[in-house]
Order: structure tokens, then C-alpha cells, then sequence
């Protein structure tokens, strides 16, 4: 067993859950407008074709970006790099300009960790539980960085905390992680909390849960909603469950099915994307479906300039 890094504290899942926090509020006020365009404009490359489809050319410029966006600061871009470092960058040997690297992915974590990042924790804690990059393999340091994260605002480490008291059965715990992380936008919590609606019974809640994930660019909500309104129901609804349905206007509806299908498809190329115009043209029934042009209708207006978090 190896001794807990300093500041941390090990993970009991009987234990209270953190308070809430938002990972903005760890995060620096100010980001270099040269570094974070660089950052950005890398950043939409990358998510503008499947990864396959990039030429040679541009997987160089991408990595070239981000590498010169990181070295000027800019943390999401030490983000990305750490990413690219462990899962390579270019998967065909046509384009291929970076190969993993999982001593250099946990040399950003560590400098993240440093700097009191929400993501650096998470991430460091990835790395001990699986043991690589000269992380040592180590669950209860994992869970203690996972820990750490959470109360820092990171949603996926709240969402894996949320996961540790699911699987002990302490419900209203898990709940208490899903609803951080879903205050800040997290996709997958809107799918889990509309599970959890469904499951005990509040099917109107559920549905808008799922719309919610959707706006936020939650693949798997995109994908619940494309099979519920090409069917009209759930897979697995019992018989009172379409009959709730039935009276709040839910039915099968090719239109809708469709609508989400081409979201669905989107995200699978571009998970950045946010929906966040969704109700004026994709809205809940009752509401009529409005005109459509394509999933640009939907997509959410970008903010000018760099964020402040």
C-alpha cells in the first residue's frame, strides 16, 4: 500500500458526498487571446471530420496549434495535448503525427495537479488506477484524487462518484453527484438522472431530463430520444408506462425520430457540439415542429472571445 499524496484524503463510499462546486471557479480568470485562439481553431479542426478523414497536413497543423497554444498557457489546450499524448493523434499511418505517450500525458496531469486543477485530479486519478505514465498502480490513491476532483468541481469525477455509491446502493448520494454534475452542463448526468425519473415513475420528468442531456450534447441522450419517438416509447415500457405517454401526447413520430437522427449523427463526428437553440426547433410534445434546415438551427451561439470560466 502506498501512502496518500499530501492534501488528499481517502475515499469512503459511506462517507458524505463533497459539496457541490464548479470546476470554473478553479480555473484561471484570465486566457491569452493569441494562445486561445490557436487553441480553438486546432481544436475545431480536429472535430470537423471523423479522425480517419484528417489529411497528413492537418493532424501536423493541429498538433502544431496545440503544442504552441500549451507552451503560451493555455490550459485547454495542455488539456488536449494530454489527451492526444494518450490516445495518439491520426490513427492511420497516412496521417498519424503522434503516437501515445503516457509518460508525457501524466507530466500535464501533474502540472495541472500543480496549478489546482479540477481535471488535472481526475485525470491523475486515471492514471493510478490504471498504473501508467509512472503512476503507480494504486485504487485507493485513484479514488482519493477522484476525491479530490469532485470536490473541485470536476463532473467526471462526480459522475464517478456518483458511480461508487450507485453500485453500494446509496442512491441519494449518487443523486447529489448527478445533480452537480448536471448543473454544470454534463450530458451524461441528464441521461442518469432521467434514468432515474423513468425508473421511479416520473416519465414526464424523464423525457425533459433527456431533452435537457440532448442541449448539452450528450451522445446518449441524442440516442434515447431518436428510439423513443421512432417508436413512441421506451423498449422496455410497460403497458401503464404507454398509456402515460399516450395521454401526454407522446407518440411514435418519423418527423421527430428524424430530427434527432441528424443530431445524433453530428455528435458522433463533433461531440463538442451544444444545443442549446433546441427547443425552437426540435421542441417537446405537444408543441408542433417548427421549420428545419439542419442541425445548425440548432446549435448553441458561440461567445466572442476568449471565457473568463
Amino acid at each position: 500500500m502506498h501512502a496518500l499524496p499530501e492534501g488528499l484524503t481517502s475515499f469512503y463510499v459511506g462517507d458524505p458526498p463533497p459539496a457541490c462546486d464548479e470546476w470554473r471557479n478553479h480555473m484561471p480568470g484570465h486566457r491569452d487571446k493569441d494562445a486561445f485562439e490557436l487553441y480553438i481553431r486546432a481544436r475545431r479542426l480536429w472535430r470537423s471530420k471523423i479522425e480517419w478523414q484528417l489529411t497528413k497536413g492537418e493532424t501536423q497543423q493541429i498538433l502544431r496549434d496545440v503544442r504552441s497554444a500549451a507552451a503560451k498557457g493555455d490550459w485547454g489546450a495542455k488539456a488536449l495535448l494530454a489527451y492526444f499524448y494518450r490516445n495518439g493523434l491520426g490513427p492511420l499511418p497516412s496521417n498519424q503525427v503522434l503516437t501515445p505517450d503516457a509518460d508525457a500525458v501524466v507530466a500535464i496531469t501533474r502540472e495541472a495537479v500543480r496549478a489546482g486543477q479540477p481535471w488535472g485530479y481526475y485525470d491523475l486519478g486515471v492514471a493510478h488506477e490504471h498504473g501508467y505514465g509512472g503512476a503507480v498502480h494504486d485504487q485507493k490513491i485513484a479514488w482519493a484524487y477522484y476525491l479530490k476532483a469532485a470536490s473541485l468541481g470536476s463532473p467526471e469525477a462526480q459522475m464517478a462518484l456518483a458511480d461508487a455509491y450507485s453500485r453500494a446502493g446509496i442512491h441519494k448520494y449518487a443523486e447529489v453527484m448527478h445533480q452537480c454534475a448536471f448543473a454544470q452542463g454534463h450530458g451524461p448526468a441528464a441521461r442518469a438522472l432521467g434514468m432515474t425519473a423513468r425508473i421511479e415513475g416520473r416519465v414526464q420528468e424523464a423525457i425533459h431530463l433527456y431533452q435537457e442531456g440532448v442541449k448539452m450534447g450528450g451522445l446518449s441522450s441524442v440516442e434515447v430520444m431518436y428510439l423513443f419517438f421512432l417508436d413512441g416509447s421506451w423498449m422496455t415500457s410497460s403497458a401503464a408506462e404507454k398509456k402515460e405517454l399516450e395521454a401526454l401526447n407522446v407518440r411514435s413520430d418519423p418527423d421527430r425520430a428524424q430530427r434527432y437522427e441528424s443530431l445524433m449523427r453530428a455528435l458522433r463526428i463533433n461531440p463538442d457540439l451544444k444545443f442549446g437553440n433546441l427547443d425552437a426547433v426540435l421542441p417537446l410534445p405537444p408543441l408542433p415542429l417548427p421549420e428545419w434546415h439542419g442541425v445548425e438551427d440548432a446549435l448553441s451561439v458561440e461567445q466572442e472571445g476568449p471565457p473568463a470560466y
